[in-house]
């Protein structure tokens, strides 16, 4: 009975698209149709082994592998040839066997698409420029870059034919691995004399130069590529407008903007969301109106990462209540806000000190819900520890870990420092170990904190204890490291010991600062150490910090 009522209800909802769509999630619909999809294949593919009479050909099969390939079910796509092979005497074609290399690079199993490639070889094939790219490209895609450019070395000497996707495949496996340079000298090599470069390489090595702040090189092959009549995209534009933003030069980025409209080049969302971006992070949010007029006149609708640049930009300025503003306009024009949009606006009411605010945002995440990330989190409990409300941020660690949002070193750092300002020195040690258990390693900058919280709680010799234990262990130790140490001993009145710690830094060529002398200074002052302290003010004056 169960059986036939869910039978029923899944018929019921597989023919009715408007009932999916109103009482189930869009990405819902999308699985259960794609593994509608998938079963359909399946079952069609057993029906053509079954059938004898007459005996299918290969080119039936290959069409019902070639979809399940579309589909990205290459598991299913590399179980269906194997019975293919084991149960018919159907020998496998060029097509076939490529759809096989496809399926094993795009599951990394690079070695059975070479041992693929190595079948058609023996079977006579002549492989194509297509299964060629394809091997190359799964060979990018394990980051196998050598090996990818010694097989083309390989092709090439044989006379292999490859095509503008096969050397556009190994110039965007280069420049996702960070070798622009390696990517231009392939286009230089090939240029003219194997294929024609085409806008999708050139682009491609513009985009990486240009992630990589070498703006003015990508200008230069920019310009290279329009001397060869080659015509930059909105692509080309926004990886320029994109490099140009990167290195703060908003003017060069918007006189592109306008260069690509005057060449009916329509920008695209992307386009703006970066020039947005970039203004609001340089705090001009003022200036941000001009490139949404510009938006605006183009029909380029904003979209929630537009909003969400715009709040960040209020919020780094401190007016959160503008940002606050935006929020509820993105929700009323019907974007629903995302995680990241929550984020801003929760560490902004965070940096006011307007907590409950930021706690209610966050409770309204949940009734949406809408998980919050390790920044959210993190925002909030930073907020929490700063206005003492320690135990409720540990109780949002917890819940972290309960949703598997792993808390990382920033969210550590907020609750080490509360707990150290609150004199919980033990407890910070313990926070401490149960973060290193994590396999992260402390940074300095924690260090600090618990050394100056041992210093501030009269714990000289636990705190010395740690620093003598950083020192060991090849911890670069900063000029705040040594102050907090020189001001503990001065506290104490062991100023043998402050100025041996003052000559140790130096030693170490770490170069004390105006507070590091301040503070030795005033205490030798106040101990009437007067020839002492009036030795070191000299050194001081003579390092420039009065």
């Amino acid at each position: 009975m169960s059986f036939r009522y869910n039978a029923a209800v899944s018929l019921f909802i597989l023919s009715n698209p408007k009932f999916i769509r109103s009482f189930v999630s869009t990405r819902l619909y999308s699985q259960i149709f794609h593994e509608q999809e998938k079963d359909n294949l399946v079952t069609s593919f057993n029906h053509l082994l079954l059938r004898h009479n007459p005996t299918p050909s290969i080119i039936e099969f290959g069409k019902i592998l070639g979809s399940l390939v579309k589909a990205k079910h290459y598991s299913n796509a590399v179980s269906l040839h194997r019975q293919l092979e084991l149960k018919t005497g159907i020998q496998s074609s060029l097509v076939t066997l490529s759809i096989l290399i496809n399926c094993f690079s795009q599951l990394g199993h690079i070695s059975l698409s070479f041992s693929v490639f190595a079948n058609i070889l023996k079977k006579g094939y002549h492989p194509n420029a297509i299964t060629l790219t394809t091997l190359i490209k799964g060979l990018c895609l394990k980051g196998h870059l050598h090996q990818a450019l010694q097989f083309h070395d390989y092709l090439v000497a044989h006379g292999y034919h490859l095509n503008q996707v096969s050397y556009g495949t190994l110039i965007n496996g280069l420049c996702k691995a960070g070798q622009a340079r390696a990517a231009l000298r392939l286009l230089r090599r090939v240029d003219g004399k194997m294929i024609q470069p085409n806008v999708v390489m050139y682009t491609t090595i513009i985009d990486s130069m240009c992630k990589d702040k070498l703006v003015h090189d990508a200008c230069d092959l920019y310009s290279e590529m329009v001397a060869k009549r080659i015509s930059p995209t909105v692509v080309t534009y926004n990886a320029l407008i994109s490099g140009f933003c990167i290195l703060g030069k908003l003017k060069v980025a918007i006189d592109l903007l306008h260069k690509m409209i005057w060449e009916n080049l329509n920008p695209n969302v992307y386009t703006f969301n970066t020039l947005v971006d970039a203004f609001c992070k340089e705090g001009k949010v003022k200036e941000v109106k001009n490139v949404l007029a510009v938006m605006m006149k183009n029909g380029v609708k904003p979209d929630v990462v537009t909003y969400g640049s715009l709040m960040d930009g209020y919020c780094l300025v401190n007016e959160v209540n503008r940002a606050n503003i935006i929020f509820k306009t993105m929700t009323q024009r019907g974007i629903t806000p995302d995680v990241f949009s929550y984020s801003i606006l929760i560490k902004g009411f965070c940096k006011i000190k307007m907590v409950d605010k930021a706690i209610s945002l966050f409770k309204e995440m949940h009734c949406r819900n809408i998980i919050p990330n390790t920044i959210t989190y993190s925002s909030l409990i930073d907020g929490l520890c700063k206005l003492g409300r320690i135990s409720y941020a540990l109780e949002l660690v917890d819940e972290m870990c309960d949703r598997g949002q792993l808390p990382d070193i920033i969210t550590y750092t907020s609750i080490l420092g509360a707990l150290c300002k609150n004199h919980q020195v033990d407890k910070a040690i313990a926070l401490l170990r149960k973060f290193k258990d994590t396999g992260i390693q402390p940074d300095t900058y924690m260090y600090n904190i618990l050394i100056d919280g041992l210093c501030k709680v009269g714990r000289l010799e636990d705190a010395q204890e740690v620093f003598e234990d950083l020192l060991a262990k090849g911890y670069k130790l900063d000029v705040y490291t040594y102050t907090i140490m020189i001001q503990g001993f001065c506290n104490k009145g062991l100023f043998d010991e402050a100025l041996t710690m003052l000559s140790k830094m130096k030693d170490r060529s770490c170069i004390p600062n105006a507070i590091t002398y301040e503070i030795i200074i005033r205490s030798l002052f106040d101990k009437d150490e007067n020839d002492t302290a009036e030795n070191l003010l000299r050194e001081m004056i003579a390092r420039g910090l009065l």
